[in-house]
Order: C-alpha cells, then structure tokens, then sequence
C-alpha cells in the first residue's frame, strides 16, 4: 500500500518576487540559503539535486521539481510566489511524499518524516534571512561531516560550546566566533539566528553558519554553511571546516 506525506509552509518575504523566485528556482540562489541544486529552467529540464526534474516553470509565480529513487519513492518541492504589499511576497511552499515500496528499516518512514519537518523549517528561516541580509550576493557553499554517526546529544553541546555559545544562549545572542580559514582563523561578531535540539543558525556580516545535529537521527553530525565573501576559496574553506569539526583533541571554550 502507498505511504505519503506532506509538508507545507507559508511565509512572507521581505523581498520581490523576482528575488524570492531567483533564490529557490536557480542554482546561484540555492548556493545562498539551501544547498547546491542547478536547475535547467523549462518544464522537463533536469534539477542536480537528486536527478529531479522541472515539473513546473512559471516565473516568477511557481516552481516545482520531482525527484525519483529506486524502490517506488518519489519526493516533489513546489514553491508558489504571490507579490504582497511594498515589493515584499508571499511564498507558498509544499513536500510531497510517494512511497509504494518497501521502507528500509534502518532508516524508517517516521524517522524519514521527522527528519523532513525539522529540516523545512530550518532552511525556510534561512531562507528568509537571506534574503533579508544578503539577497542576490553570490554565495560560497562549504560542507562538512564527521565520519560516522552519533547517537550522543553531548555531542553537539560540546560543538556549541567550542564555538563560544554559552549552555543557555538564546535568539538574538551575539558573541564572537572564532571561524576556521584556508590560512589562519578569523574572529567576527556573529548573532544567532536559530537555536534548537537539532539545529544551530548563526549569522555573520558575510555569512550564514549552519550546524546539524546527527544524534536526533543518529547520522553524522554535519555543517553546511553559506559563505558570502567574494574571496572564499570554497576547496580550502571545505578542508579548514572538516579539521576544525573532526578535531577530537579541540578543547571547549
């Protein structure tokens, strides 16, 4: 029998359509508050992410891609723009999930399920702050993991406070973060943007930090940040990144 599952969200923007639709609907925005996904614009053209491919194409009112995998799942992202008052907008966002095979244990529907709510709210915050903050800016994606999964929350509590939050920081924090780069580190003031269990959001003068809790789900702890300074060596940035999560010997500040 088939499963599916579905979120949805809405949320004002503020910024113009064209600049909501340049964010979700092409591969440069992406790069800004998501991750890497070129997108061939026409309806049939293909979307990197996941092999997807173009299901609708209307600029700069909606936009929809589906993906497939063996095994029956079929996953389709929709965005629908609807200008608002003042040049800001109104996006409608929307997940829809088909599964007609068999779910695999060991990474089951409900945990699957969780997993996509948690992560939809997240990246539409971000969304919304960058386009708030850094609309239209080219942007540098940087990611990295650990090399095994964790089951561990004193896991990612040591990684907060090894980058100077304090164990009851809140929303609207500022403090000064120490940043990993390809030649020495960097000290900026940083505020924080989000802060749950499962996800910490920092934002810089140049740049979203985003840090992924792997214990929730129990795969790797992970971070993918969008870099927005117009110098930064995505390839050495990627490697000071990867050093500075997987040292083991890094003492708490």
């Amino acid at each position: 029998m088939a499963r599916e599952f579905e979120v949805r969200r809405e949320q004002d923007l503020p910024a113009t359509p064209q600049q909501v639709w340049h964010a979700v609907a092409t591969g440069a925005g992406n790069l800004g508050w998501l991750y890497p996904m070129e997108v061939e614009p026409r309806i049939g053209g293909k979307a990197t992410r996941g092999d997807a491919t173009v299901v609708a194409w209307e600029p700069p009112r909606h936009f929809a891609v589906r993906a497939t995998q063996d095994g029956g799942f079929s996953n389709t992202l929709s965005y629908r723009v609807e200008p608002a008052d003042d040049g800001t907008s109104h996006l409608r966002m929307g997940i829809h999930w088909v599964h007609t095979g068999v779910v695999d244990e060991a990474w089951a529907w409900d945990a699957k399920t969780d997993a996509a709510e948690k992560h939809v709210d997240f990246y539409q915050h971000g969304l919304a702050e960058y386009l708030r903050h850094f609309a239209g800016r080219p942007a540098t994606y940087v990611r990295a993991q650990q090399p095994g999964p964790t089951a561990d929350p004193a896991d990612f509590a040591a990684l907060r406070r090894r980058l100077g939050l304090a164990d009851d920081a809140a929303v609207g924090d500022r403090f000064t973060l120490r940043a990993p780069g390809p030649e020495h580190d960097t000290e900026e003031e940083v505020v924080v943007d989000w802060i749950s269990t499962d996800f910490l959001g920092l934002r810089g003068p140049h740049a979203l930090y985003r840090f992924f809790n792997g214990s929730t789900w129990n795969v790797p702890t992970w971070l993918g940040h969008h870099l927005f300074g117009a110098d930064t060596d995505e390839q050495q940035t990627t490697k000071a990144w990867t050093a500075w999560l997987n040292d083991t010997h890094a003492k708490e500040r």
